[in-house]
């Protein structure tokens, strides 16, 4: 009796397949979450900057928590920039690195003050020149305070780009590039919003919640995580768990419960 034959190996996608897969990816996650945004609350472009600096290395729900009463104290550049730093190291503890982020966004308010009449500048090559401002951080600002298309490359995108298979790097500027010429330029800044809730929600970074993932269709990397339905469900987190999400303020048409402030049970 002859050997069985070897199945043939899985032929390799085509970069016009993972160009349609991907897109695809986007437009069914707009379904899952149509009332994707920035987990970081603010109402003005300095609100936001600053929070976003904050938010390094830490949750948005912690920044959030924290940031009503630095705000409140340092409400514009010139306010923030003349403050006492061991005054404001207090007040941003809670985020965590609080003696390197006060310097950050002292640093940046006084650059406001000074360069730019007190006004958050709405190009990326000016803010990437902010204290503590990188291209992550300047792309959350342009794409949520301006409208200017950007993609935000942080460890949830990079992490499930990879999974999915639109990238083999783990470069964030080379990511950022790659996945530019995938998707149109006005895609860019919701499809961030959703890949990032996405990675929050289901596709964890130590245990995808698989079983629950509505794009295990779509996904080469299905079976990474847990895959019993029931299981899965349980590793779901905010409001797809029936948990709070990350902002204290969230945005209308958000269907989970407002976060909790500091010192405040969640219920």
């Amino acid at each position: 009796m002859p050997p069985a034959k070897a199945p043939k190996p899985a032929k390799p996608e085509s970069r016009l397949a993972m160009v349609r897969r991907a897109r695809r990816i986007n437009r069914e996650l707009a379904e899952v979450f149509p009332y994707a945004h920035p987990e970081l609350d603010f109402r003005n472009p300095f609100e936001l900057l600053v929070a976003t600096v904050l938010s390094a290395q830490t949750t948005d729900l912690r920044v959030n928590q924290t940031t009503p009463a630095l705000f409140a104290k340092y409400p514009t550049p010139e306010d923030l920039a003349a403050a006492v730093p061991e005054e404001v190291e207090e007040l941003i503890r809670p985020t965590g690195f609080f003696r390197a982020k006060t310097k950050s966004i002292m640093g940046l308010a006084a650059a406001l003050r000074d360069d730019f009449g007190g006004e958050v500048p709405g190009r990326l090559e000016d803010l990437v020149k902010l204290p503590g401002v990188g291209r992550k951080t300047a792309f959350v600002v342009l794409g949520n305070a301006f409208g200017v298309p950007g993609i935000t490359v942080d460890t949830h995108f990079m992490r499930l780009v990879r999974r999915w298979r639109w990238t083999e790097s783990d470069d964030p500027v080379k990511i950022e590039a790659e996945v530019a010429t995938i998707f149109p330029k006005s895609e860019w800044t919701m499809l961030s919003h959703r890949v990032i809730f996405h990675g929050r929600r289901i596709c964890h970074a130590r245990k995808p919640a698989c079983g629950a993932c509505p794009i295990t269709h779509l996904c080469p990397s299905y079976g990474e995580g847990e895959t019993d339905p029931e299981k899965a469900r349980k590793l779901l987190k905010y409001e797809m768990g029936g948990f709070p999400g990350q902002r204290l303020d969230p945005p209308p048409g958000y269907p989970g419960r407002p976060a909790p402030p500091l010192g405040a049970s969640d219920g």
